[in-house]
């Protein structure tokens, strides 16, 4: 005679069968790893591409001459690209504002957003130090009117200018525009306006590939156990956990 009450446990075991997942050894998983086959010339160029988008002048240069890898950018840029951002970095605005118009006096006069923040970081650095009536005349003369012809400029001018009126202007409720974070914030955007006008990738190929990378390893995790990279810094495959 059939059991009905029987159902649910051989269900429940054809799912566990077809839900399993396929092991995967270190040796079959290091095989198919070596038939990957990457040209070195393509590392190379992803290294550069790195070197270069990140401004990191010296080491592209050194290795352009070890590895005999053109970056894509003349690294001369590179050097006033970076000057401009550590100009952002430490507070001094109008000299990076400056810096910029010498490199490409188009790069603000084409993008009004990047223009704005510049010169709300400019507002936020006179707010830093004191200066309450430099920063009012500021604001009024040079930020004032960018915010009566864009509503999300005008809001964040109402927020700038709100520091004024707390004493400790850290630790009120938009403190966070003082903070280093800000700085960063705006550097970022100025690096990535001057890449764009030279006609190159605002962002590293590489940190792209590894965010692929861990996406990838998240997709395989539900079919199968292998051995997984789950330090980025050195690669080393650890056992699968079964």
């Amino acid at each position: 005679m059939y059991h009905f009450w029987m159902i649910p446990s051989q269900f429940e075991s054809i799912e566990a069968m077809s839900t399993s997942k396929k092991v995967i050894t270190r040796e079959e998983w290091e095989k198919k790893l070596k038939d990957v086959k990457i040209r070195k010339e393509d590392m190379n160029k992803l290294v550069m591409n790195f070197l270069v988008t990140e401004g990191y002048v010296d080491a592209a240069e050194k290795f352009r001459i070890e590895s005999g890898t053109e970056p894509e950018l003349n690294l001369a840029t590179i050097a006033d690209r970076m000057a401009v951002k550590r100009a952002v970095q430490s507070g001094n605005v109008q000299d990076a504002i400056e810096k910029v118009i010498h490199l490409n006096p188009e790069i603000l006069n084409t993008n009004p957003h990047l223009y704005f923040h510049l010169q709300q970081q400019k507002l936020i650095e006179l707010i830093r130090y004191g200066k309450v009536e430099e920063a009012l005349e500021f604001a009024q003369e040079e930020l004032a009117p960018r915010g009566e012809e864009n509503q999300n400029f005008l809001e964040e001018l109402e927020r700038t200018v709100a520091l004024l009126a707390f004493e400790d202007v850290k630790n009120c409720p938009f403190g966070e525009l003082l903070d280093l974070s800000q700085r960063l914030k705006t550097a970022s955007e100025v690096n990535a306006a001057i890449l764009t006008s030279q006609s190159h990738e605002k962002d590293p190929k590489l940190p792209r590939l590894l965010k692929m990378l861990i996406w990838i390893q998240n997709q395989l995790d539900e079919k199968a156990a292998y051995p997984r990279i789950n330090d980025l810094t050195t690669a080393a495959l650890e056992e699968p956990a079964i």
